[in-house]
């Protein structure tokens, strides 16, 4: 069985369903494996949240949370998050969810409470982190300064960033996949980057640059890409 990783697909539904079809993903022999931020940015947010699903529900993939989810979630329920969702790519969101442009932001917020709550319930219900033997998966990482890395505190797994990345953490039998921080942030090149106990994989689709998919036949590493530039 393949473990095919993905993340940070921001709306891109055309680039996943290209990356799916490259690498031949099959649920029966393959394990896909979601690491999170699957709306904001991109134009199918929407779209996106219900192949998730689908592929959760249907196919058994796994999907966990990353912050835009949380976002999306924090808002439908009326927390204080406007600001911060209107500045990391949610009226797209917002366009891809009413169909509409000129849509306020509370009357968008009831037409998805009304319409779509079953897309809320299903990206509130997300893990914070999946393992298995030779993985572990989270969306931006794990604070390295933890003895225990499941200890994290939900904002860590959905937010850290240069203190997890530049700093070994207490795992020593597993590598860290994760998404968030932009590969080319981290080594000038939107590919995969590997380090000796993190694996960083977000390709950055929905600024325009690409999506990845990180396979793992159980011995060895293969990466493919769907550039963004080749989705007409």
């Amino acid at each position: 069985m393949r473990t095919i990783m993905i993340s940070d697909i921001h709306g891109c539904l055309d680039e996943l369903n290209a990356l799916l079809h490259a690498v031949e993903y099959s649920p029966v022999r393959d394990k896909l494996v979601l690491l999170g931020d699957y709306v904001d940015r991109g134009p199918k947010s929407k779209e996106v949240v219900e192949q998730i699903m689908q592929l959760v529900n249907e196919h058994g993939a796994i999907a966990i949370k990353g912050n835009h989810d949380q976002r999306l979630v924090d808002l439908i329920h009326n927390r204080d998050v406007k600001e911060k969702f209107i500045e990391h790519g949610g009226l797209k969101t917002i366009t891809s969810y009413t169909n509409s442009k000129d849509i306020t932001l509370e009357e968008a917020m009831e037409y998805i409470r009304d319409k779509y709550i079953d897309h809320i319930h299903f990206l509130s219900s997300l893990p914070l982190y999946y393992e298995d033997q030779d993985h572990i998966y989270v969306h931006a990482g794990i604070n390295p300064s933890v003895a225990d890395w499941r200890l994290t505190s939900k904002h860590d797994f959905l937010y850290i960033k240069e203190l997890f990345i530049r700093n070994k953490t207490t795992v020593k039998d597993r590598k860290i996949v994760f998404g968030h921080t932009k590969a080319i942030d981290i080594h000038g090149t939107p590919d995969v980057w590997f380090s000796d106990d993190k694996i960083g994989i977000d390709g950055g689709c929905a600024y325009g640059l690409q999506l990845n998919a990180l396979i793992f036949n159980g011995t060895k590493y293969e990466n493919f890409s769907i550039k963004k530039a080749n989705i007409v």
